[in-house]
């Protein structure tokens, strides 16, 4: 047990993996959630875990929800079924690594995060406004993660709609068209057992076209994630001691009035001409899959540009 958790606490400290971090953090309350139930269960205290679980689910109730606005982020971190978590699990992973390698893991937590909002609040106001739900309203609960995969997976499909998984018993498959199958599913689905659930993957759909198109357009919709990200970071990051030498003030002091932009070593460069037609001439010869993190970064920068 103890390897385990020192495998996590490795993965969550390693640089640049947000994508394992993300898939992590839902492993461990899928696996925290389990635990309670079979204890409380064996010690017929059921009703705790229910308690639980419904602190952590997202509810259509307008009235409820005010009582307990955190489950409009909880529940896309929160899974019962093993299959459940599975499928989105693998469904994030597959998609998430091409956002990362293209947009960096700053823009995959946004979609993740903004798709799991719009998906709660296409939940909440498709219940309240359809009156085929009006009766259900008052017991809906949902969670998964599903609406906050489905954002990454149709953003991906969106910046790389012609790129190609390699699908058992199909073979090759453009992503635009595996997107294009779950949205079409959902959609069949919604006059279901759990239409509201399904409709909700939707609103995460939706902002995820809405991000590529408006990133590549120039307008980054995850800023406000960005905001909350840096403010919470710095809330855990120490500060070191500056020393300043007589030299160095001396230095100062001769150049004041000069700013000098600060530069971000992880910030992809605006490529050139040159820089273009050999990445293009890499894709012609070996594919998307043979560009290297950076060169994919720049082909995204270059196609902003265009």
């Amino acid at each position: 047990m103890s390897g385990l958790l020192d495998d996590f606490r490795s993965e969550f400290n390693k640089p640049n993996n947000t994508l394992v971090q993300l898939i992590l953090i839902n492993t461990i309350v899928f696996l925290l959630l389990l635990i309670l139930k079979v204890i409380l269960t064996l010690a017929e205290m059921s009703g705790v875990y229910g308690l639980i679980v419904d602190q952590l689910q997202l509810p259509a109730s307008l009235g409820t929800l005010i009582m307990k606005p955190w489950t409009m982020i909880t529940y896309f971190f929160t899974h019962e079924d093993v299959f459940h978590i599975l499928f989105n699990m693998l469904f994030l992973y597959w998609f998430g690594r091409l956002i990362d390698e293209y947009l960096g893991n700053r823009r995959l937590v946004a979609l993740y995060m903004l798709g799991g909002l719009a998906g709660g609040l296409a939940y909440i106001a498709i219940y309240n406004l359809l009156p085929y739900f009006h009766a259900q309203v008052s017991e809906a609960r949902m969670w998964g993660a599903s609406a906050a995969a489905f954002s990454v997976a149709v953003g991906a499909s969106t910046l790389l709609p012609n790129y190609t998984f390699h699908l058992l018993f199909f073979g090759p498959v453009r992503i635009k068209y595996i997107a294009f199958f779950y949205i079409i599913l959902s959609l069949a689905r919604s006059i279901g057992p759990n239409a509201g659930g399904e409709l909700s993957h939707l609103g995460g759909a939706v902002i995820g076209f809405l991000f590529i198109k408006m990133l590549q357009n120039g307008t980054d919709l995850g800023q406000p994630i960005y905001w909350v990200m840096d403010g919470w970071q710095s809330l855990f990051r120490k500060k070191p001691p500056v020393k300043v030498s007589y030299r160095q003030r001396s230095s100062a002091s001769m150049s004041a009035g000069a700013y000098t932009a600060p530069s971000s070593s992880s910030a992809v460069s605006m490529p050139d001409q040159d820089e273009i037609d050999a990445i293009l001439d890499k894709i012609s010869r070996s594919g998307y899959e043979s560009l290297t993190r950076e060169e994919k970064q720049k082909l995204f920068r270059a196609s902003q540009r265009g």
